[in-house]
């Protein structure tokens, strides 16, 4: 009876055992980047919406130098689709509320600040690097750790608010920081 050559058995043992370290090493790695970029597309509930057009009426707010600045540039980071849908335009503050698909997911920027103290036991949902708060109604989130206080507005057709604000996450996370966030912004 032949015995394998001591050199192709090791060759045997290498491939099992590299074979799944290196694809575990990809998973995580895949992991650790971040997954698929957060407007990969729509929504696997959600299917491909026509632009819509009409303009969104939103009130324009009186905003300091700085917050104005910081809108301003956040606004003109956002991509022209967040999950599938389409940016439109709004009739007030463009430089500080935007607007995408019908009925209009908002994000406003400059708004009045959520105070929660530093041990609240709010449910604080830190997504992307950015801490959000929801209202009861879970259909409107604020940023509470940003200097410029941001909130989006996802309206009842779409299903999991949460997914939605993520989408914007990484997009306000490239605003500075203010204040103390509370306890379970996680930081």
């Amino acid at each position: 009876m032949n015995s394998p050559a001591p050199g192709r058995t090791a060759a045997r043992i290498a491939t099992l055992v590299a074979v799944p370290v290196a694809t575990l090493l990809a998973l995580l790695l895949f992991w650790l980047v971040g997954g698929l970029p957060d407007d990969a597309g729509p929504p696997r509930d959600q299917q491909a919406t026509p632009a819509v057009t009409t303009p969104v009426s939103l009130p324009p707010r009186a905003l300091a130098p700085r917050a104005a600045t910081v809108c301003r540039t956040l606004l003109a980071k956002l991509p022209e689709a967040i999950r599938g849908l389409r940016q439109r335009p709004v009739t007030g503050g463009a430089a500080q509320n935007i607007a995408y698909g019908e009925p209009a997911l908002l994000l406003r920027c400059g708004v009045t600040r959520v105070t929660l103290p530093v041990t609240s036991t709010e449910t604080v949902y830190p997504l992307s690097r950015v801490c959000w708060v929801p209202d009861p109604a879970g259909r409107v989130w604020t940023t509470v750790d940003r200097e410029v206080p941001v909130s989006v507005t996802v309206p009842k057709p779409l299903s999991e608010p949460g997914q939605w604000v993520a989408a914007f996450s990484r997009y306000v996370a490239t605003t500075p920081e203010g204040g103390r966030p509370p306890s379970g912004c996680g930081r």
